[in-house]
């Protein structure tokens, strides 16, 4: 059955949504920069019962992203549903960077979804494109972070501008705060966001959920 592509598998929202994905019986692929935290990840996915397919591959590196994504494919078949979790997050003030800097921080955050976005959604019947978002108010002390969320947003309208109509949901869940388990940020009630925004009907598709810890509204 076709599966889910998590981008980003870390031990926070990106297990927490592969774990979610695979309760429902989807086959997971696991895609992250290093072998151990893989390895971390897929063993608390595997738990689920479904099949785990772990690849390395990092954002930021065009020809290895699509390298893994083409894996993924030839294993698993086109995929159901497509997560971009990975971000670089990192303090940083206006002038602190250098142009080099910035740019490797927008590979991540944002150009790494668009690549992946534009390999996976011309092969896929439908599904969904899911990009974990952030700052919905710009902050001065993250400004590449910044710079890079108001990119996903931007990322989110254009993709389904593009793909929506050949029924692809393109939608972003905006996280407000650090993700931390036992807090109003756990990832695994994180997690739910993804997973309702993945089985919407199409006539009740939203673009962005904002979990703020607080509350959760939907745009």
């Amino acid at each position: 059955m076709p599966g889910a592509i998590v981008i980003g598998a870390g031990q926070g929202i990106g297990r927490a949504v592969a774990a979610r994905f695979a309760r429902e019986g989807l086959p997971i692929a696991l895609l992250a920069r290093t072998a151990s935290t893989l390895e971390a990840v897929a063993a608390a996915v595997g738990v689920h019962g479904t099949e785990v397919l772990s690849l390395t591959a990092d954002a930021a590196d065009e020809a290895s992203l699509r390298g893994a994504l083409d894996a993924a494919i030839d294993r698993l078949g086109p995929p159901e549903v497509v997560v971009y979790n990975a971000a670089l997050i990192q303090p940083d003030a206006p002038g602190e960077l250098s142009v080099r800097e910035h740019l490797a921080a927008y590979t991540v955050n944002v150009l790494g979804a668009l690549t992946a976005a534009t390999h996976v959604l011309p092969a896929m019947a439908g599904g969904s494109f899911l990009i974990t978002g952030g700052m919905p108010e710009p902050k001065a002390g993250y400004t590449s972070l910044s710079l890079g969320k108001a990119g996903v947003r931007t990322l989110v309208g254009l993709l389904d501008h593009q793909y929506g109509a050949e029924g692809v949901h393109v939608a972003s869940v905006t996280v407000d705060g650090p993700v931390a388990p036992g807090t109003a940020f756990d990832p695994d009630d994180i997690a739910e966001h993804y997973w309702r925004l993945h089985t919407q009907p199409r006539p009740e598709w939203t673009a962005e959920v904002l979990h703020s810890g607080l509350s959760r509204r939907a745009r």
